[in-house]
């Protein structure tokens, strides 16, 4: 079987990795406060009265489109698949500027969270245990 796939030729799943479901956890979360961003936004422009009906789609579908992306990275997680450490390392570092500036802009309550489970996420990410269940071997060699 090659590295980044779960599971074994007998047809016998592996237990999961629990770095990995930890990132998975995260990023997914992550992905859910996006949908759920971009749901509420998409919700205020078609019932609401937005100043730039423009920019609210916009960030309505960037949002929604966003969190499927984060989601679908949560779940390539769980599966063990190798491409999705660079998605999930990209989003948390997106994040971080986005949660110092919601800090900054009188939101903590939603900032300090998002950079928790950033920097969090972040480090789960770039650690060894996470190169070695995604690649099978340890990157620094």
């Amino acid at each position: 079987m090659s590295p980044g796939r779960s599971g074994n030729l007998a047809g016998v799943s592996e237990p999961r990795n629990p770095i990995l479901i930890a990132a998975a956890v995260l990023v997914a979360l992550e992905g859910a406060a996006a949908l759920g961003f971009g749901l509420f936004v998409g919700w205020e422009t078609v019932a609401g009265d937005p100043q730039d009906r423009a920019s609210a789609i916009g960030v309505t579908l960037l949002a929604l489109v966003g969190g499927g992306v984060l989601v679908s990275v949560a779940r390539g997680l769980l599966q063990a698949r190798s491409w999705t450490r660079s998605p999930g390392v990209l989003a948390q570092l997106f994040s971080v500027p986005v949660a110092v500036s919601l800090i900054q802009s009188g939101q903590p309550w939603i900032g300090y969270p998002l950079i928790v489970t950033a920097v969090v996420a972040l480090l789960i990410l770039l650690s060894k245990p996470t190169a070695t269940a995604l690649y099978g071997t340890d990157t620094a060699d």
